[in-house]
């Protein structure tokens, strides 16, 4: 499919912490930050009437240009609270704010890359935009070479691994230029070398412009290395959050301990 057939067919301050409110067309309370919670909570009522929270009062501070980790054990509460910043849940109280475009990315690649090839994908969401062919190609072949995937653009999908397939993703999102890149846990069903360059692909991005920020959940340790900063979570609330080396500290300690616990 080319662009041409593709584009003719497509058609200032945080409010009281307490309300429920969702929003990424208002400026946050600091220009420094992207992402802002306040006070998050989130919570499920079983068939059996019974009350199960979720998150509870979360909040955190994302500053603009900065690639953010959102770390803990499984169960914790880190995707809800991704998808809460994205807009995909509505807390039950509390207040979250994105400021400028976002784009939420999903784990699994294959719920997200849609199109026959890597060009028609990463394309597809600038139909909702004015646009002639040369400026979409543009914003494509720019998207691309961001992800380092510019050598694809014919590529059938169907031919990518994992971790290509999840690149063209994040260059869909970079296509329409927007600020926030909410991740989540991208190299989950990814091999070694494909965790690898996606991380990297997320990280030169951020090195490359200053207007991009990034929260990335995940449960590797290992990928704390690429992180400005970071978030950790424990039983649905923030534990600790800023540098990425104290925090890699700090849960190794916790480790530690635990284990010292369990021995003893």
């Amino acid at each position: 499919m080319n662009l041409s057939t593709l584009f003719r067919s497509s058609a200032p301050l945080l409010p009281p912490p307490r309300s429920t409110s969702t929003s990424s067309s208002r400026t946050v309370a600091t220009e420094n930050f992207s992402i802002e919670g306040r006070n998050l909570n989130f919570s499920i009522t079983t068939r059996q009437g019974n009350y199960v929270p979720i998150l509870r009062d979360c909040s955190l501070r994302i500053p603009s240009g900065q690639f953010w980790m959102l770390l803990g054990p499984n169960g914790c509460g880190k995707s809800t609270l991704l998808k809460i910043l994205a807009g995909l849940l509505s807390p039950t109280n509390g207040t979250a704010y994105v400021k400028g475009s976002k784009s939420y990315v999903f784990q699994n690649p294959d719920h997200q890359v849609v199109m026959p090839t890597v060009e028609a994908d990463v394309a597809f969401g600038l139909g909702k935009f004015n646009l002639t062919v040369d400026e979409v190609r543009s914003r494509v072949s720019n998207a691309l070479d961001a992800v380092g995937m510019s050598n694809y653009l014919q590529r059938s999908v169907q031919t990518l691994s994992g971790g290509q397939k999840q690149r063209v993703a994040i260059a869909g999102a970079l296509a329409e230029t927007c600020k926030v890149l909410l991740l989540d846990e991208l190299t989950t069903f990814l091999d070694e070398n494909d965790q690898v360059g996606v991380i990297k692909a997320v990280r030169t991005c951020l090195d490359s412009s200053e207007e991009v920020t990034a929260l990335w959940v995940t449960h590797r340790l290992e990928e704390l290395e690429y992180a400005d900063g970071a978030v950790y979570m424990e039983n649905g609330e923030v534990v600790m959050q800023g540098d990425a080396a104290r925090i890699l500290e700090f849960i190794r300690t916790r480790q530690s301990a635990y284990i010292k616990q369990i021995n003893s």
